[in-house]
């Protein structure tokens, strides 16, 4: 039986949980994740635990925060002055916004405090300096 190597497109299910057991995140209700490993497109904890798999196998994997989404970074923390948000918006924490950057990329945000005056935002990821784990099942190998 062949098992997944650098290079695969592969299809997985998958539940992502945190420390404390709350699920973040599952495919069980949806199509399976396809993605090709080495190209970047999940975060190399994951791509490097399900290495070896076989189609069916079903495994736990631990990825420490290091290999996920890194630490939390202070600096990724920012006040905006709530006259420069659309006036349509009325923000309140937990919030998502997005902010476009001159290249057209869209960065997205969390408020994390809302003011008189001004808001805060949060760039980082939401799972950063979170140590996450996944029960995965292979479900193909391309």
């Amino acid at each position: 039986m062949s098992k997944v190597k650098a290079d695969d497109t592969v299809q997985v299910h998958y539940t992502g949980k945190l420390e404390d057991g709350n699920v973040f995140d599952s495919s069980r209700d949806r199509e399976p994740l396809e993605f090709t490993l080495g190209q970047g497109e999940i975060i190399p904890g994951f791509e490097q635990g399900i290495l070896d798999m076989e189609v069916n196998e079903t495994k736990t994997i631990e990825v420490p925060h290091t290999e996920a989404y890194g630490e939390r970074k202070d600096e990724l923390l920012h006040e905006v002055p709530k006259d420069q948000l659309p006036e349509e918006i009325k923000p309140e924490v937990g919030m998502a916004l997005s902010s476009k950057m001159p290249d057209g990329r869209e960065i997205p945000l969390t408020v994390t405090e809302v003011g008189e005056e001004k808001i805060v935002v949060d760039a980082n990821h939401p799972l950063a300096g979170k140590d996450l784990t996944f029960e995965v099942e292979v479900v193909a190998i391309k």
